[in-house]
């Protein structure tokens, strides 16, 4: 992969001057790392260094006529904890983000590999994105998997109306391929993914909800998931967001029975660049002793717009048949049963001290 980056990285240089003349190109990133203490609750307790969600990508766009502009974006992770990608070294340049498309008067239609609308959704409420407490703790949890960069999606999203609405229509047409080979016992015909999602902005209200459902031949099983997310600046300083998210799995036993979850979270700015903010998230599932419940608080200071520094502390409470950490999202240190975490029952807490620099 890091002779895949240099030659992109040298073609940029080289090529750069020549396509500006016709499209707006911009090279973007964001190195995202923190410490981490993390503790199962039970045996497992150790300090980690973790790269979170950082990536690096390009965007281009060209304006064709009055009518049509055309738009693109390449963006791919990368760890800067150990100087690969979270994955795998030879995964193709287009981990995150990466489409092509066209928008206008008529709204926009992208196609690729991006976020869903439905993991979208949850912007108005994530307070603690990327990082230790990040609400997908509880939301993407076990076979429940819906904030998901879905595969092979078509997406239409209308212009705004209405005051401050948008709406979004995806289609993710398969996991892999739809051919079906000797290799196959069965094809993947019914392996599709459909969303619709609508947004709200305007002044301090942010609404979105979205409705997301995933075809019996997916990875993870045929499921529904619908979310609801808001939050409300209640003065210019204070930021209140909550999140209702349903999910049902054809599996319908134990931790993937269906689940509701539920919570609130607070954002106050009580110093001109200084943030402290928490949020409280409780899983309810439809089977004996599987609830969990996240807990987190955090201090943040903004030197600017660019460089960000934070520190976090995160709880889950888990029921006797439930497993979840406060840390197993968009994180290279997440450690799992593999490496002899097990928090069954327990109170694994997470204490993380991060810098984030976007460029």
């Amino acid at each position: 992969m890091n002779k895949t980056l240099c030659a992109i990285a040298i073609g940029a240089t080289l090529f750069t001057p020549a396509l500006a003349m016709a499209a707006d190109i911009k090279i973007y990133g964001r190195a995202h790392v923190s410490l981490d203490y993390l503790d199962d609750g039970k045996d497992y307790n150790e300090v980690g260094l973790s790269s979170n969600a950082s990536r690096l990508g390009f965007k281009v766009e060209h304006k064709v006529n009055d009518d049509f502009t055309a738009f693109a974006q390449i963006e791919q992770q990368i760890n800067f904890a150990s100087g690969s990608d979270d994955k795998d070294d030879s995964v193709n340049f287009s981990t995150r983000d990466t489409y092509v498309g066209l928008k206008g008067d008529f709204g926009q239609v992208k196609v690729g590999r991006f976020d869903s609308p439905f993991k979208a959704a949850r912007g108005p409420a994530n307070f603690f994105g990327d990082q230790v407490g990040d609400l997908r703790n509880v939301t993407r949890a076990y076979n429940h998997r819906f904030d998901e960069r879905n595969p092979n999606t078509i997406e239409y999203q209308s212009p705004k109306f209405g005051g401050g609405f948008t709406a979004k229509a995806a289609l993710s047409l398969h996991n892999g391929t739809m051919i079906k080979d000797d290799s196959q016992e069965e094809s993947n015909e019914k392996s599709k993914a459909y969303d619709l999602g609508l947004n709200y902005k305007a002044g301090d209200l942010d609404l979105a909800a979205a409705y997301e459902h995933y075809e019996e031949d997916v990875s993870r099983g045929e499921r529904d998931g619908v979310r609801l997310a808001a939050s409300y600046k209640v003065t210019p300083a204070l930021n209140l967001a909550g999140l209702y998210q349903f999910t049902t799995h054809d599996q319908d036993v134990g931790v993937n029975a269906d689940a509701h979850v539920l919570g609130v979270a607070a954002d106050y700015k009580f110093a001109p660049k200084t943030y402290v903010r928490g949020q409280v998230f409780h899983r309810e599932v439809d089977s004996d002793d599987a609830n969990s419940t996240l807990l987190a608080l955090g201090l943040e200071h903004r030197f600017d717009k660019q460089l960000r520094m934070y520190g976090n502390l995160a709880a889950v409470m888990n029921d006797d048949n439930a497993n979840l950490t406060p840390w197993s999202q968009a994180r290279s240190n997440k450690p799992s049963s593999s490496q002899g975490v097990n928090a069954a029952g327990e109170t694994p807490v997470g204490l993380s001290l991060g810098m984030r620099y976007d460029f």
